[in-house]
């Protein structure tokens, strides 16, 4: 074991564009970072700089700290699930469900029967706040239930948190991830969207989202380091994204500002293992909202608090920043776009730095990690270990 406590920060949707199979997607010439870098051309990110983001895009030669590479995602998704499960060892080769046009007429009017007789309004994909701006007065008013997803494979509830209530939501969540565990029907996540507010202009959604995943098909690197003893803590959505599998401790965050605050905090703890971080504004406030300024700013903020983190680091651990999937804000439609994402590796023990060669699967991450503590990924998973790259 050469690092005690190892830190994978997930900048959830910085995709750094050319992907080799882009097109496949609809997604050629998507590139998250570069279009954010474009529309704020004096972007202040020099702790992510140093780290090598900028060298991985642009031939500036600024490297100064760690190693950087970049990841192409070996599944067939590009979505939060299917980002961290290959992270962990997990591809996803047959992508889950999608419902571009709604979701069918029998899922539909059973989920109502189950949901207390509630007519379901909505059925189609669509932004969550435009939903919340087109129907939530006509959900408030008629007691009525707001179904809809996007091009990611989700269905998501809406339920005003004054008039439904949280508990009803989360029940409603329960039934519909109850019912898309059916083949025909099967998507990767169901989603709770709370909200508050009476009327149109003043609907706002609240920080009680609440993913409800289907578990990983079989054991990642996650379950290796709890079944072996070691801490496993989660921060943000997380828990949510495995299911709970291989986490001995969850933490969820308000905002990815508190994310890194959690995260600052933990660094100043006692453990041994993995502190596993996802950040979602950047893809669910800016990204899908097509704010390429908003997702710049939060980058800015993010630098400061990486700032603070690097700061309580030690010899004895290292630092992992990378991505899940892109969500370009200059890109057309309001969804993820298929990218390479960002590895950025860090210790103060390092003695060089550069930019590595890329690796044509996310599972390089929890390889790595498992190499540090002498184990072995399970069966049937993928990635090859970056550890001896850790000089």
């Amino acid at each position: 074991m050469k690092y005690k406590r190892i830190f994978v920060i997930v900048i959830d949707s910085l995709g750094i564009g050319n992907a080799r199979d882009a097109e496949d997607f609809g997604d050629q010439g998507a590139n998250t970072f570069v279009h954010i870098e474009e529309a704020m051309p004096n972007l202040k990110i020099p702790h992510l700089t140093e780290l090598g983001l900028k060298d991985l895009v642009f031939p500036v030669k600024e490297q100064q700290k760690g190693y950087a590479l970049s990841l192409q995602e070996k599944g067939r998704g590009k979505d939060t699930l299917s980002g961290h499960w290959e992270m962990m060892g997990l591809a996803v080769d047959q992508p889950f469900q999608t419902f571009p046009n709604g979701f069918p007429k029998e899922l539909i009017d059973e989920l109502s029967r189950r949901c207390d007789h509630r007519k379901i309004i909505g059925n189609k994909a669509a932004s969550g706040t435009q939903i919340l701006e087109e129907l939530g007065e006509k959900e408030i008013q008629e007691g009525s239930l707001i179904v809809y997803t996007s091009s990611d494979s989700v269905l998501q509830i809406c339920g005003n948190e004054e008039t439904m209530g949280l508990e009803t939501l989360y029940r409603y969540c329960e039934i519909a991830r109850e019912l898309t565990q059916r083949p025909q029907w099967k998507v990767g996540r169901v989603i709770a969207r709370p909200y508050v507010g009476k009327k149109k202009g003043e609907f706002v959604r609240t920080a009680h989202r609440h993913d409800y995943a289907l578990a990983p098909f079989r054991k990642t690197a996650l379950d290796s380091l709890k079944e072996h003893g070691l801490d496993v803590i989660g921060i943000g959505k997380i828990h949510d994204i495995f299911a709970g599998q291989g986490i001995t401790q969850s933490f969820r965050s308000q905002t990815s500002v508190q994310g890194m605050e959690q995260t600052i905090e933990w660094a100043k703890k006692e453990f041994t293992g993995l502190c596993y971080v996802n950040l979602v504004d950047f893809d669910a406030l800016w990204g899908h909202r097509r704010d390429p300024i908003g997702y710049g700013k939060e980058l800015e903020t993010f630098d400061l608090l990486l700032g603070e983190l690097i700061d309580c680091l030690s010899e004895e651990d290292l630092l992992m920043i990378t991505a899940d999937h892109g969500n370009d804000p200059t890109f057309k439609g309001t969804d993820h776009t298929r990218e390479n994402v960002p590895l950025m590796m860090y210790s103060s023990g390092l003695k060089n730095h550069g930019i590595l060669p890329g690796e044509s699967s996310f599972g390089c991450v929890g390889a790595t990690i498992l190499e540090n503590f002498g184990l072995a990924m399970p069966e049937g998973t993928c990635g090859k270990s970056l550890f001896k790259h850790l000089k």
